[in-house]
């Protein structure tokens, strides 16, 4: 074989579950976060990893370390929780991070749920810069249903518009069923997530096409062009658009948080974070009527898995997840040593 066609894998090591967590939570205490604030996102960030979701793990920590850094983000803020209606709780993360915004609201955005058979919960003044799944993930684990939507910074040209103007501005869902695990998907309304574009250009890879355009306006399948001065467009054209406006009126309109065109941070250079906002929607099936909802929804599974259907949304996570169970995380050596100076502060 010629040795231009030889592939070398990265040297990696394997951490466990809690390892991970660990020296996670080690970089965002170094980097000044507060305790619950970098439990919440080490947890986060290495879920993230544990499940196969890389752009959302361990690639995320040099962002969320010179976001810190900048001034641009408060890892040290307390968020200030609002009951404001017997279905409605309202979250001001004063400049922190939307993850402990959620923590903070969690117990009694469940026990809303649990009596009204639906609450809302309206995350402002805050800032997400992981996977939106871990989220919702939880609450189907305890046989609730829940749909949350986060905007971003402006990155994605609208279908039929000349430039940027929406984010990536992810949905996520999840849903419990009677047997295995919840059904859980995560997309952003963008043709491509935005972390995969940068981990594409750091590959030296291309893109699909009609994923993003340069900075000409121009498709493009380079992902650099697509950072540098380009923009991503919406998956399904008008139609993820549509989706893409939504988000924008229930995370940031409906919440008081900024649009992804309202906030400027020109003056913190190193800053990654978008600050924007977060809305969860948690409903209680068991106010329905009919059968249980979860066995409905097994019903439903078994019956794509009839049609043919050989994976539904989210498997590949949980298989990546017992894998991890058994064989540890796998992290490059590289990386995993970059992480390791990180906690150093």
């Amino acid at each position: 074989m010629p040795e231009s066609s030889l592939v070398v894998e990265p040297r990696c090591e394997y951490l466990t579950l809690p390892a991970l967590v660990q020296l996670l939570e080690t970089i965002f205490l170094a980097h000044g976060c507060r305790a619950e604030v970098a439990r919440c996102l080490a947890e986060n960030c290495a879920g993230a990893e544990r499940d196969g979701a890389h752009s959302h793990g361990v690639f995320r920590i040099p962002g969320y370390v010179s976001t810190l850094a900048s001034g641009w983000v408060d890892g040290r803020a307390v968020p200030l929780v609002e009951d404001v209606a017997p279905a409605f709780v309202r979250v001001d993360a004063a400049n922190g991070f939307a993850q402990p915004a959620l923590a903070a609201a969690r117990e009694l955005l469940v026990s809303k749920a649990r009596a009204a058979g639906i609450a809302v919960l309206a995350i402002r003044n805050s800032h997400h810069f992981a996977a939106l799944w871990p989220d919702v993930e939880p609450f189907a684990e305890e046989g609730l249903v829940a749909l949350s939507v986060v905007n971003s910074m402006t990155c994605v040209v609208p279908h039929g518009a000349d430039r940027p103007l929406f984010g990536t501005n992810p949905i996520a869902f999840a849903a419990p069923q009677a047997q295995g695990q919840p059904i859980v998907f995560d997309l952003a309304t963008s043709a491509i997530a935005h972390g995969d574009v940068q981990i594409a250009a750091g590959k030296g890879e291309r893109l699909p096409p009609g994923i993003g355009v340069d900075s000409l306006g121009q498709p493009t399948q380079d992902p650099k062009a697509i950072l540098e001065g380009g923009a991503l467009l919406p998956f399904g054209g008008h139609k993820g658009s549509a989706l893409s406006m939504m988000v924008e009126l229930l995370a940031a309109a409906l919440t008081g948080g900024h649009f992804s065109f309202e906030f400027d941070w020109s003056s913190h250079p190193g800053a990654k974070t978008p600050w924007t906002g977060q809305l969860l929607i948690v409903i209680d099936p068991s106010k329905a009527a009919g059968q249980n909802f979860a066995e409905r929804s097994q019903e439903l599974v078994r019956q794509m898995h009839a049609a043919g259907l050989k994976r539904l949304p989210g498997a590949r996570r949980h298989q990546q997840r017992e894998r991890s169970l058994h064989q540890g995380i796998a992290i490059a050596a590289e990386a995993l040593q970059q992480l390791r100076a990180l906690a150093q502060g």
